[in-house]
């Protein structure tokens, strides 16, 4: 598996179930953003200025939401991934 390093974070997008309620079909706009996705890897964590390390915020197996735009696409065994910062990612999905 991939290694992410510093505050990176390795995810594998979830597609996006369509849900149509009465009728009401969403437009592609409303489809796109954000994205939802399983957190598969995570770096060591960002390091300060002081040379203290923080943390990352998330752990593997965790649901997140990001912007459709965030991250870059890697393929690794035939699977596709992004790789992100931690900053890049607006929230654990519980």
């Amino acid at each position: 598996m991939l290694e992410p390093l510093g505050d990176r974070v390795i995810v594998e997008v979830q597609e996006p179930e369509e849900k149509n309620v009465g009728g009401i079909v969403l437009a592609n706009k409303a489809k796109e953003k954000p994205q939802m996705g399983k957190v598969v890897a995570v770096g060591a964590g960002r390091v300060l200025d002081n040379g203290q390390k923080v943390a990352p915020s998330v752990k593997e197996d965790d649901m997140v939401m990001f912007d459709k735009y965030a991250g870059t696409k890697v393929e690794y065994d035939g699977t596709p991934y992004l790789v992100m910062h931690e900053k890049d990612l607006l929230a654990i999905v519980k």
